[in-house]
């Protein structure tokens, strides 16, 4: 259960992702979810990977995790556009790989920071 808040987390930046890329073209937002499908799955698998990596301990919020679950994420998903006979050009990979770069380590980067400022106030 210690998973899901993060897999919860980084499930609806990817949704935020496909509706502000949507929305930048002058496409409808509603159908976000026709653009945001592959990047769910490779997150998924993304996720499942993270959990897999010997490090110890296992935690969804740190930026190895993050990091791990960023590439497949943004890779998994470009292959599963391409796979289902969508495009994915120079451009538009650049920007999923920074934007989601941004989502799912940036929240990680912010809750690492406030662990640390906030360690040595409550031990003292």
């Amino acid at each position: 259960m210690r998973y899901l808040p993060a897999f919860v987390l980084d499930a609806v930046l990817v949704l935020i992702f496909a509706v502000i890329g949507r929305a930048s073209h002058g496409e409808d937002p509603i159908g976000f979810l026709i653009t945001a499908w592959p990047f769910l799955v490779a997150l998924v698998i993304g996720h499942l990977l993270a959990m897999l990596v010997p490090a110890r301990p296992r935690r969804p919020w740190s930026l190895g995790w993050g990091v791990v679950a960023w590439i497949v994420t943004v890779a998994g998903g470009m292959l599963l556009r391409i796979a289902t006979g969508d495009t994915a050009q120079a451009p538009f990979i650049i920007v999923a790989t920074v934007v989601l770069g941004v989502f799912l380590l940036g929240w990680r980067l912010i809750a690492l920071l406030v662990r640390r400022y906030r360690g040595p106030r409550e031990q003292a």
